[in-house]
């Protein structure tokens, strides 16, 4: 095709990246990808935010919460973030993604400098005491099976880009902590990527 990435890419006048957001169940992913979109999108730039609960709704409706299936999943919308990216936009990714090997997959999708996995890190009791859709409970009771963080383990990254840890940081500083190593990530000022 003669329109490829780099085109679309110069035409927005931005560097398509993947922000791979990943956390245990109300970790705090939803409100720090929201409010890193706002901003981003306030700016001036070019985005698309892919949420868990949204691509289920859809997309991905027919999938359980099997490993197998939340395989297919992360396979699903790993692809479906690449392609944004090939359309020049920052794409917002956020996802449980449990499983090391599940984002390593989506890691391999892209370029090195247009990946970028954050971590949300939130400890489980913390997790708990929020949970705002009341899961984590209906999981101790037995009434959710497959549960991440109950009875379903999650593999926090080895070494993300960015680790924010939600009792230290509200989500603005969580977003700018993301601006700024986005910023450092593309050689670029603060002024550029918040331009």
């Amino acid at each position: 095709m003669d329109i490829d990435k780099n085109a679309r890419a110069k035409q927005k006048l931005q560097q398509p990246m993947c922000l791979w957001l990943t956390g245990l169940p109300a970790a705090g992913k939803s409100t720090i990808s929201n409010a890193l979109e706002k901003r981003l999108f306030a700016a001036g730039h070019h985005t698309y935010l892919l949420d868990g609960d949204d691509i289920r709704l859809g997309l991905n409706k027919d999938l359980g919460f099997s490993e197998a299936d939340r395989n297919e999943n992360i396979r699903r919308v790993s692809e479906v973030a690449r392609l944004l990216v090939d359309a020049g936009l920052i794409v917002i990714v956020s996802f449980i993604s449990p499983y090391r090997a599940q984002r390593d997959r989506a890691r391999s999708l892209f370029e090195p400098a247009e990946f970028l996995e954050i971590f949300v890190d939130t400890p489980l009791r913390e997790c708990e005491r929020r949970d705002p859709k009341g899961l984590y409970a209906k999981a101790r009771r037995g009434e959710l099976k497959n549960f991440t963080g109950i009875d379903s383990p999650y593999e926090p990254p080895a070494s993300p880009e960015v680790h924010l840890q939600t009792m230290l940081q509200s989500p603005d500083e969580c977003v700018n902590r993301v601006q700024q190593v986005l910023a450092r990530k593309l050689s670029l000022d603060n002024d550029c990527i918040s331009r």
